[in-house]
């Protein structure tokens, strides 16, 4: 018996978050405007309907199945993916926007969110441990703009304002640029949003391509068992080759990506790899700061999953509806799994109140889902 060679990986242990002063007080502002937002969103976004206060406008829900691969290297193997095995899924594909409308109008990032069903264990929502379900809401970008509920505070309202200063011209959106660096005028010189500024460009600037053809990131770190990674999915690429439907055309018409997407499962079915990369350094793969690309040279992304959509019809209306009735939030995951981080620990709380005033609002039961055929049959 030979003992076990020590990993090169980061141990997990609860001191890798950093204590924030006045964190509960700054949550309690953030959830405010968010409440507000989506209460003024049912007349103020036009569809009668109270919306998300980010990915707002979904392109189409499609069903698929999630095997987790046998035999991954133990480190690899952690929480969930330590039991191979299959599960049915659904995934909500969405522009990044907080608000609906034409295409043209909300931007480049567009989201991915999954949801896993047959997953044993608790999950860390409080108010709805026993669901089996485990959630990722990921984004079409390796970093994110936003470090500290502080910043988001701005970031949160010059997103919500920000067709107004982009339908200004060069004029607004050069004001758009100075307020999000200055935080609106409220940070010292030494502290301007540089990082977080370079990171939203960064983001805005994705290609125009179908949603299947982006990869879609955890944004933060997460817990990985006994390790930290962050979690992507990445198209397979024999089935991104297959894409007839590839590059966006914004002008061409107010809808754009849905009927890419609709189109591109009707005809063929398609496959992502879900990947883990490990955090090796925490001073060069950075928890606390989102807006830093953890340099894959220092460790790989390893697919533990592949996620299978199969060829089906999205294009009804019902399913839509369907679609928008569910929540989907990163804190829905196994403690093995955690979200970690300033901005992770903020959208636990932001996430359920924000699902909550949006379904009673839109009168809407919120229930998690037993089974995907609950939703799409």
């Amino acid at each position: 018996m030979g003992g076990h060679k020590p990993s090169r990986f980061i141990p997990y242990t609860p001191d890798v978050e950093a204590a924030v002063p006045d964190f509960d007080e700054l949550l309690r502002t953030v959830i405010a405007k968010t409440e507000r937002y989506i209460a003024e969103s049912v007349t103020a976004e036009g569809s009668g309907q109270a919306v998300r206060d980010a990915h707002a406008k979904g392109y189409g829900l499609v069903r698929g199945e999630v095997e987790i691969l046998d035999q991954l290297p133990a480190e690899y193997a952690q929480g969930i993916y330590a039991t191979p095995g299959r599960h049915d899924a659904l995934v909500r594909f969405s522009n990044g926007s907080p608000h609906a409308g034409a295409d043209a109008r909300l931007g480049r990032a567009t989201g991915l969110a999954l949801k896993m069903f047959g997953i044993q264990g608790p999950t860390l929502l409080e108010d709805e441990p026993d669901t089996g379900t485990f959630d990722y809401t990921l984004i079409n970008a390796p970093v994110f703009f936003c470090n500290t509920v502080k910043h988001y505070l701005f970031i949160q309202e010059l997103f919500l304002d920000a067709p107004k200063y982009f339908a200004q011209g060069a004029p607004g959106r050069h004001r758009f640029y100075r307020e999000f660096v200055t935080g609106k005028g409220s940070l010292a010189e030494d502290e301007w949003a540089w990082d977080e500024f370079l990171a939203f460009l960064a983001v805005s600037q994705r290609p125009l391509v179908n949603v299947l053809l982006s990869t879609y990131f955890t944004m933060g770190a997460v817990r990985h068992g006994d390790y930290i990674a962050k979690v992507r999915l990445a198209p397979d690429p024999a089935s991104a080759a297959a894409i007839v439907h590839r590059a966006i055309d914004l002008a061409a018409a107010d809808e754009v990506f849905r009927p890419a997407l609709v189109a591109e499962m009707r005809d063929r079915p398609y496959a992502f790899d879900i990947q883990v990369q490990l955090c090796a350094d925490l001073n060069r793969m950075p928890v606390e700061d989102l807006t830093v690309e953890w340099p894959e040279r220092l460790s790989p992304f390893v697919t533990v999953a592949r996620l299978r959509l199969p060829q089906q019809d999205i294009s009804d209306e019902e399913t839509l509806k369907k679609m928008d009735a569910l929540s989907f939030t990163p804190w829905r995951v196994t403690a093995e799994h955690a979200p970690l981080g300033e901005i992770m620990r903020a959208r636990e709380e932001v996430y359920r109140r924000s699902s909550l005033q949006r379904h009673r609002l839109n009168q809407q039961e919120r229930r998690e889902p037993r089974s995907a055929d609950e939703v799409s049959s």
